[in-house]
């Protein structure tokens, strides 16, 4: 291709040559031998910092491998485990591509021993619901009208989350994730990505800044607006289950708005409390209380969703567009719903039955058992292992099946968009990497799939975990791929 070779400028060093030129017996020196593909890529990803573990396999589209470093080492993949939830659900949800008539959620209204009926709202497994003002689809304001429409008194507002067992966070997610958005709860009732936003606003130097939001968690400010060339930096502390908030730190005045995404812990009552506020916009009095149902993960999964008299139920978008959100964004709550969706009729459903499909799935890839262990669909769980040569053996054998087209177009794309829009860009490898993310704590993942200088295309995996403070592995690994790309 005739394209340089980028590399950031800290790794450059890294690239030299091994010491170790012998001397002919004339007395010329000799070039030094050339190090190995591997043992430069070796080098390059030890530059990034003393400490990290690197898992690193690249393979051909026959599966010989190019580079493999600790191939059978069990790393945390973070939310590389994204691909593995997005591929089971082409294999075991049927209709992708059609409109999610399964998923959408619904309301009816139920009879109450005295006074007016409740309103219940029930959700099946969407992720999609929404109650945003500019909302024109899978809207929850289409099943308030509905309400309207039949009455105008209501007694209980209730948020069903029945359909799926109570697992609200998967096992091994680390609870201070909890109140942020990427910790946020699952249910199968879930409305705005089971998130609200917090809208700051710089005021006058030193005066606190003007809070926006909906009211449903109770803030108590102490943060400050400070000069225009200050530093913003705020602060959210919340305990799990609690709804008051505390905010701190500064915001530059002039600034522009920071929009800080809180998580919700009980999905299932957070829709019913926009459900009520939608329905006395709509002049319906609300004389109950709002509620939420959830179901034990000891209790047996129902026969069938038991809705009499449904007023009206929500027809989602196709399942398969949410994919790509999945994927691209890496959407922490869609995957979890997702999974749970894929493990329904296993069992008690959930997050059991859903990572027993994807079992399945790695078996049918032919995977060993001892090269994984999963304990939830969106990689927060510190449970996760994964080898790297597992997941290049899955990422070839994908690659090969009816769904392995769609499924790679809805990994994020170097350079261009998702979580790789800011990777890659202005290097030989800008549009030719399709790979999913992965970020936690003392951990960075990617893997996915390449096209090389020659044009072929390679399946690479690569993890770094236990990551000091500081330490770049992640450009590292992006380094490394532009010299295997460079390469071959």
């Amino acid at each position: 291709m005739g394209s340089k070779l980028f590399l950031p400028g800290v790794l450059m060093l890294a690239l030299a040559l091994p010491a170790g030129a012998q001397v002919p017996r004339d007395g010329s020196a000799a070039a030094p031998a050339k190090a190995s593909l591997e043992q430069r890529v070796d080098e390059v990803l030890r530059a990034s910092g003393r400490g990290i573990r690197f898992g690193f396999v690249v393979a051909d589209a026959m599966g010989s491998e190019l580079v493999s470093i600790a191939p059978e080492g069990r790393f945390i993949p973070a939310s590389n485990t994204k691909l593995f939830t997005t591929a089971a659900a082409f294999v075991f949800l049927p209709g992708l591509s059609g409109p999610d008539v399964a998923g959408g959620a619904s309301v009816h209204l139920e009879p109450a021993a005295k006074g007016p009926p409740g309103v219940v709202l029930t959700g099946r497994g969407d992720a999609r619901l929404s109650s945003a003002p500019e909302c024109v689809t899978n809207c929850l304001s289409a099943l308030a009208d509905a309400v309207a429409v039949r009455t105008r008194r209501v007694g209980d507002v209730v948020g069903d989350a029945t359909l799926f067992p109570d697992q609200r966070w998967s096992p091994g997610m680390s609870w201070n994730n909890i109140p942020t958005r990427s910790g946020t709860s699952v249910a199968a009732l879930t409305l705005d990505d089971n998130e609200t936003v917090l809208r700051v606003t710089a005021a006058g130097q030193g005066f606190p800044p003007i809070l926006a939001h909906d009211g449903f968690y109770q803030v108590e400010s102490h943060a400050r607006t400070v000069a225009a060339d200050g530093k913003t930096e705020l602060l959210v502390e919340r305990l799990p289950g609690s709804r008051a908030i505390v905010l701190g730190g500064t915001i530059a005045l002039g600034s522009e708005p920071a929009m800080i995404r809180l998580g919700i812990d009980d999905p299932a009552y957070y829709a019913a409390w926009r459900m009520k506020t939608l329905l006395q916009a709509r002049g319906v009095k609300v004389s109950g209380s709002l509620r939420s149902r959830y179901r034990s993960l000891l209790r047996p999964a129902p026969a069938g969703p038991a809705e009499p008299d449904a007023l009206s139920r929500l027809v989602p978008p196709p399942l398969v567009e949410d994919l790509a959100v999945i994927n691209k964004a890496s959407q922490n709550v869609h995957a979890e719903l997702l999974l749970r969706r894929i493990g329904q009729g296993r069992g008690n459903g959930g997050i059991a039955g859903g990572i027993a499909a994807v079992g399945e799935l790695l078996a049918a890839a032919g995977i060993p058992r001892h090269a994984w262990d999963l304990s939830d669909g969106s990689g927060m769980s510190t449970y996760n292992r994964l080898s790297a040569r597992m997941v290049v053996r899955f990422l070839g054998w994908a690659a090969a099946q009816p769904w392995g087209a769609a499924w790679r177009s809805s990994l994020a794309v170097g350079g261009a968009d998702g979580t790789l829009a800011r990777r890659f860009r202005d290097t030989p490898l800008q549009g030719r990497v399709f790979a999913k993310t992965g970020g936690l704590n003392a951990t960075t993942a990617l893997s996915g799939y390449m096209v090389a200088r020659s044009g072929r295309t390679l399946a690479f995996s690569a993890f770094a975990n236990d990551i000091p403070e500081g330490a770049a592995a992640s450009a590292a690994i992006d380094a490394a791929l532009l010299l295997i790309a460079a390469e071959n």
